[in-house]
């Protein structure tokens, strides 16, 4: 059975060990924290994510920590709506789109690979600091919490180690110093009653100040009564250190939404009543020309870190782990096994990757903006017609694998509510 090691215990590393061992395979998880913590704020599942976590059993399961995305509003920096669409199995995917806490959906699949591998399949506060391969395999060098080293011999290497991936450093050097773009996200997490349907994603603001994306994670917090609902603020802000867990506070992002007049939110008390706010810089990281090293190769954050829009980033990592499974449990030489994965992964994501560095689907919003000149609009038909932002919505959803049903039928996919 062929040995492999998986660097990272998030949650592209965790699906990738469960797809691999659905395919008679049995990883190690190398993880340098002591101890896993639902750390973290929303995750947008998509509906070819959701697909993932249903080929692998988990679908029901994973019901029941996250929730339903029905629908899907735009609106500008005064309030106004701009345009809606259905979510999921809402619109006629086969799939349903999904909330969930990234922590929470992190620990969920953290159980899974320890029920269905066994105990030994995850070792923590174990950190790889170096790799050297040969013919046969790879050799991890590893440091332990106490600061002893050790070394651990393995026939593929799988690096999941993130954005600061020692592995992508290594194979890349002169691609490893990331930019940074100039914008900040203030990310929080707000207890409040549900708003809208209860499964309503709200895009808001003008983005050539700021804008905000608002959605439920859990329904019932802790037996509230209450929803912990997620919210992301993006702004220009001088920022150096990427880094996911930097304390922050609203105060510099409060003044955009003053004039914001939304009738079921109150978007300025959702931030003034935040229970955690972090920063994280918007860093540009560049697309690779490669993902592989003979027996060694990248994904998710590692192989295609992208910008945090559009909820792409951690779902595509769920696809890499099924391909590279796939690959390995079905190609004999496990070097060409990993260039099969790239072959079939790599160019696709890239796109998706410099997509995200625009505005995406987001780009209506701008456009509103510059149209009214950042004014109220009377009629956002003749501001934005609906046929117009319904052709920019479906271009996205088919770039990332995921073609509006009834588009290429010419079916209108896309609404107003209001």
């Amino acid at each position: 059975m062929l040995d492999i090691a998986i660097i990272g215990a998030g949650p592209g590393g965790l699906m990738t060990a469960l797809r691999l061992h659905q395919q008679g395979l049995r990883p190690r998880i190398y993880e340098a924290v002591t101890e896993l913590k639902p750390l973290g704020v929303g995750i947008d599942v998509k509906v070819y994510a959701t697909k993932e976590l249903d080929e692998l059993g988990l679908l029901d399961e994973f019901r029941e920590i996250s929730v339903d995305a029905q629908e899907s509003l735009f609106f500008n920096n005064h309030g106004q709506e701009i345009y809606a669409e259905l979510c999921g199995v809402h619109m006629g995917y086969l799939y349903e789109q999904r909330f969930v806490h990234r922590g929470y959906f992190q620990m969920f699949l953290y159980e899974k690979v320890l029920e269905r591998l066994g105990p030994d399949a995850v070792v923590l506060g174990t950190r790889l600091v170096d790799y050297a391969q040969d013919e046969d395999g790879v050799t991890l060098h590893l440091q332990h919490l106490d600061g002893t080293t050790s070394e651990a011999r393995h026939e593929v290497l799988i690096a999941s180690d993130g954005i600061k991936s020692v592995v992508r450093r290594k194979m890349h050097p002169d691609s490893a110093d990331p930019t940074y773009s100039g914008i900040t996200m203030w990310r929080g997490t707000t207890l409040m009653k549900p708003f809208k349907t209860g499964g309503t994603i709200l895009h808001i603001g003008d983005p050539r100040t700021s804008s905000m994306i608002v959605y439920p994670l859990l329904d019932n917090f802790e037996g509230t009564g209450l929803t912990l609902v997620n919210w992301v603020v993006e702004a220009t802000r001088e920022e150096s250190v990427e880094d996911w867990n930097q304390r922050g506070t609203v105060d510099e992002v409060l003044p955009y939404y003053d004039d914001c007049d939304i009738p079921f939110l109150d978007v300025q008390e959702m931030l003034r009543n935040a229970r955690e706010v972090y920063l994280f810089p918007l860093i540009r990281h560049e697309p690779l020309d490669s993902w592989c090293d003979a027996r060694v190769t990248l994904l998710g954050d590692a192989a295609h870190a992208m910008y945090p829009r559009g909820g792409n980033g951690a779902c595509q990592a769920l696809v890499d782990g099924r391909a590279v499974a796939e690959k390995l449990a079905t190609i004999g030489d496990p070097v060409a096994a990993l260039q099969a994965y790239e072959d079939e992964r790599r160019e696709a994501v890239n796109r998706i990757v410099m997509a995200h560095r625009g505005e995406g689907y987001e780009v209506i919003r701008r456009m509103v903006a510059e149209r009214t000149d950042g004014q109220r609009f009377d009629d956002i038909e003749k501001v934005l017609p609906l046929a117009e932002a319904d052709e920019i919505f479906s271009k996205y959803h088919k770039l990332v694998g995921q073609e509006r049903p009834g588009w290429e039928a010419g079916q209108a996919t896309g609404f107003r509510s209001a």
